[in-house]
């Protein structure tokens, strides 16, 4: 594995930091902007939103700049969204300073995962990724638990500065570590990689990656009040305790990867099926703290076990397309971090409690399960790409003529600007 896909990952590592460390902010984040949890949970719906329209618009709006200079521009400008989140005098700046972040960081995506897919074998791209979805893996590790910590002892904005550091070493290492990444002789396409919407495959790909992350998200979000108000824990045990999910995520990720290019559907059945016992699991025993804790650790698992599975399949319906397919992944990625965290505080508004949030994210993983037969059933019926499959391979063919690269490596990913994401 090239050396600057781990760099790639260890940039990811900030910006899953960010994305992720207001699940054990929003009580103080709330208590100082002075609005409820669920107003304080739509900050994580705003970095999602800020991701589903960023992966697509910059995707397309980078299709022909050079990759390491665009890599250098969007972590920079993530670095500046945090240090104006850190600074933000109300919570209407805040709001808008984590969809400026969440842009950046959904352009840092997508341009990325190009890359790493860009420099490994077509058979290893899970494993590319999940070098990448390590990153976000370790951030939930140790940048999760360390923001929560920051912001029991320092103040919440103290995690936003610690973010703004991190950035500012990730700039370093992608400014020393990530080579020039040459464009093809071929200029990329536009309407070439659009048409990729004609396959159904491929929305199916979108619909499930929305509903098996929005499902875990879903609870995710509101744990450290689920944590405190139903398990009765105290607050400062509530990073130890998304460290653990973390710890999950890390061991989910690095199983994932390792299977997910032999076993995919195999992975996803498995995965998400795994998610869908845990959350109804949490749902029935939130009350017990020994129960809780232990499946905060195996949503982890099961959540990230499943993601390299569902970024290579984005790749493997799409591949002729690689800055859509993976600016697509990103943006379905999110389109479940906005709706789980949003579907999350609806039931709480509607005084459900903080417990059915995971009997939600069940619901929203049971509609995955059932997207993800009928993708296997067209795929077993001799249509591995869904109703425009053909074409797919078709355009693939010729993006692969004279003028692309002869490397097996990056004959699949031509324009080497698609992006997944976990």
């Amino acid at each position: 594995m090239p050396l600057a896909v781990y760099v790639l990952g260890l940039s990811v590592f900030a910006l899953g930091t960010s994305e992720f460390m207001l699940s054990g902010l929003l009580p103080p984040i709330a208590d100082d902007m002075n609005v409820s949890i669920p107003q304080a949970g739509l900050l994580i719906s705003a970095f999602a939103i800020g991701m589903v329209v960023g992966a697509p618009l910059l995707a397309v709006a980078t299709l022909r700049l050079p990759r390491r200079t665009t890599l250098i521009a969007l972590i920079s400008v993530f670095g500046l969204g945090q240090i104006a989140g850190a600074l933000a005098p109300t919570y209407e700046v805040l709001f808008a300073s984590r969809v400026v972040s969440a842009l950046a960081c959904a352009g840092f995506w997508a341009v990325g995962a190009a890359v790493a897919i860009a420099m490994v074998p077509v058979n290893s791209r899970a494993r590319a990724m999940a070098v990448m979805i390590g990153g976000l893996s370790i951030a939930n590790v140790l940048g999760v638990p360390m923001g929560a910590f920051l912001g029991e002892h320092l103040g919440w904005r103290s995690a936003f500065w610690a973010v703004g550091a991190a950035s500012a070493v990730a700039l370093l290492g992608v400014i020393t570590r990530i080579p020039h990444i040459p464009l093809p002789e071929k200029k990329p396409e536009l309407k070439r990689e659009l048409a990729i919407y004609r396959d159904r495959q491929v929305w199916l790909a979108i619909v499930i990656t929305a509903l098996a992350a929005g499902g875990v998200f879903c609870a995710f979000s509101y744990l450290a009040p689920l944590l405190t108000d139903v398990a009765g824990l105290d607050s400062g045990r509530v990073p130890w305790i998304l460290g653990l999910f973390g710890v999950g995520a890390l061991i989910g990720t690095t199983i994932g990867g390792r299977v997910a290019d032999a076993h995919l559907f195999g992975v996803l059945l498995s995965g998400i099926t795994a998610s869908t016992v845990f959350l109804a699991a949490l749902a029935l025993f939130a009350s017990s703290q020994v129960a809780v804790i232990a499946l905060a650790f195996l949503l982890g698992l099961s959540a990230f076990f499943t993601a390299p599975a569902l970024n290579a399949r984005m790749f493997n319906v799409a591949g002729a397309a690689p800055t859509l397919a993976g600016a697509t992944t990103t943006a379905a990625f999110n389109l479940g971090n906005t709706s789980g965290p949003w579907l999350g505080g609806t039931v709480i508004d509607l005084d459900f409690g903080f417990a059915s949030t995971a009997w939600a994210g069940a619901a929203m993983t049971v509609l995955a399960l059932a997207a993800v037969a009928v993708s296997l059933r067209l795929q077993a019926g001799g249509d591995g790409r869904g109703g425009s499959g053909s074409r797919s391979r078709l355009i693939a063919r010729s993006a692969a003529a004279p003028g692309a690269s002869a490397d097996p490596r990056v004959s699949a990913a031509p324009s080497a600007s698609g992006a997944p994401r976990p």
